[in-house]
């Protein structure tokens, strides 16, 4: 370390990936109890020393190896700003031993923000209740289930899943909290709208329409068709115009939150007929409240249900005799996936979808080819520079002898060759520090080729990445080896 503190500034803390989404109190807070430092080139901390800080790099490069059969290993390396390390396990307390998993070392003179293991653990427990206790919960279920087998090997693919899942675990979670808050605003805003209409006479008498209109409306959300993009843009014009000539006040954000839930303009036409005119506004706008708050608890259900799956990946893939075996439509899976990815997708990203409906349902672990399809999209979202940045993903299925072809596609940079044969090697990533584990690949390859019997291949060229899976259509007659080579191309 070289000198004492500096100044922590909350705007270049806001700058960093890690704690763009805080607020300023909470960001306040960080630089009270946190500290600037610089460090020389050399060692920061060492594997098994007692885990004392959080370290987020500000400006420099960071190296994170670990002993592995006596030798150190150096398993990432990273320039960018924001990447962390050290006591991302305070939260668990005296449940775990507290030391460090790694080892940490730097390449030229380094600044980071340093947060005190404790404080740590406090903020974590404060701000993000849900996801600590998700992160326990995963955390010594895969610790009991580790001490229940006995072979080293399948202690090696739990501990591997594990790193993974909580990794993945944080987008769903995050979700869930976002559609929380919002659902909380939306709740206050139904409240306020009732007692507006409760409290004038007049509207009062037209309580009984609108419960009849809300349950209209819950009914045609629970059957509610997808919409292309461009259907739902002309059905937002049209509902825009008919609010417009109704004189609905602030249309332009009712007509989304309508459409998105199927309310037309022939379902506002039958609202119109049923209610008074001068009823009409108040009326609408508690309806955009209620049908939004269905909405976000449609959404939260469906985070929290990403979440229970991902779990239950995790004990299906340490309990392999127990796991749930079925004949499934690969089409299914892969819908389910990209719908929990949508957002990390974000609109920029063009979405192909290239199917071979004939193709028939195959026998599979579904849960486990849903991790799979996980794993392939988040990493061509990140070659395509992620949900900011523009490119094609193409999903395409095809009839490959008597194997299913499921391909997952990117227009980003390609891998270079010199480590295309790397890419599916435990711990092995070319995202910075804290954004990837390195097992995404390595778990897909077990599950594909170890569970399913199947191929996990790459083809890659700029501009023109391929992960191609191949899976049978017929139930196995022989197992293979756990070994079996892994291709690239």
């Amino acid at each position: 370390m070289t000198g004492g503190p500096e100044l922590c500034e909350e705007n270049e803390l806001r700058s960093l990936f890690l704690f763009e989404k805080l607020g300023s109190d909470q960001l306040a807070r960080l630089c009270r109890e946190g500290r600037v430092y610089r460090f020389d080139t050399g060692t920061v901390y060492r594997e098994g020393d007692p885990a004392a800080c959080l370290f987020v790099l500000l400006e420099g490069t960071v190296i994170l190896s670990r002993q592995v059969g006596g030798q150190e290993i150096d398993v990432n390396r990273s320039s960018a700003r924001g990447v962390y390390a050290g006591a991302f396990q305070a939260y668990l307390g005296d449940q775990v031993p507290q030391v460090y998993n790694n080892s940490m070392r730097i390449t030229e003179p380094s600044r980071f923000f340093v947060l005190p293991a404790d404080t740590f653990a406090e903020i974590m427990l404060e701000w993000f209740p849900m996801a600590v206790h998700l992160l326990e919960g995963l955390f010594f279920g895969a610790k009991n289930t580790q001490e229940a087998i006995g072979q080293r090997e399948r202690l090696l693919a739990l501990g591997s899943l594990t790193a993974g899942l909580t990794h993945e675990l944080n987008n769903p979670a995050a979700a869930a909290a976002r559609a929380a808050s919002a659902l909380r605003e939306r709740v206050a805003g139904m409240h306020r709208w009732l007692g507006e209409i409760a409290a004038d006479p007049h509207h009062r008498a037209n309580l009984d329409a609108l419960t009849e209109l809300h349950e209209s409306a819950a009914e045609r959300l629970a059957q509610l068709a997808e919409l292309s993009p461009l259907q739902a843009a002309d059905q937002e014009d049209a509902v825009l115009d008919w609010l417009d000539e109704h004189d609905v006040a602030d249309g332009w954000q009712l007509a989304p939150v309508f459409v998105q839930a199927g309310l037309d303009a022939d379902w506002l036409d039958r609202a119109a007929q049923a209610l008074p005119a001068e009823f009409l506004g108040p009326a609408l706008r508690w309806l955009d409240s209620t049908v939004e708050t269905e909405l976000l608890m449609n959404e939260i259900e469906d985070s929290t249900g990403r979440v229970s799956a991902l779990v239950t990946a995790a004990k299906q893939y340490a309990q392999l005799d127990r796991a749930p075996h079925r004949r499934a439509d690969v089409h299914e899976l892969l819908d389910s996936t990209l719908v929990m990815l949508s957002r990390k997708i974000g609109p920029s990203i063009r979405v192909v979808k290239d199917y071979d409906r004939t193709l028939p349902p195959i026998p599979c672990y579904p849960g486990e080819l849903n991790q799979v399809w996980t794993n392939l999209i988040d990493n061509a979202v990140s070659a395509l520079g992620g949900s900011a940045a523009d490119g094609t993903l193409t999903v395409r299925t095809a009839r490959d002898g008597d194997r299913v072809l499921v391909e997952i596609g990117d227009t980003g940079p390609g891998i270079p060759r010199d480590i295309r044969d790397r890419v599916f090697d435990p711990f092995f990533t070319t995202k910075p520090v804290g954004e990837g584990t390195g097992l995404g690949l390595d778990i897909s390859w077990r599950i594909v080729v170890n569970r399913h019997r199947g191929d996990l291949r790459v083809e890659s060229v700029p501009g023109d990445t391929r992960f191609q899976v191949r899976l049978p259509l017929t139930e196995p007659d022989s197992d293979i080896e756990p070994d079996a080579h892994r291709e690239q191309t």
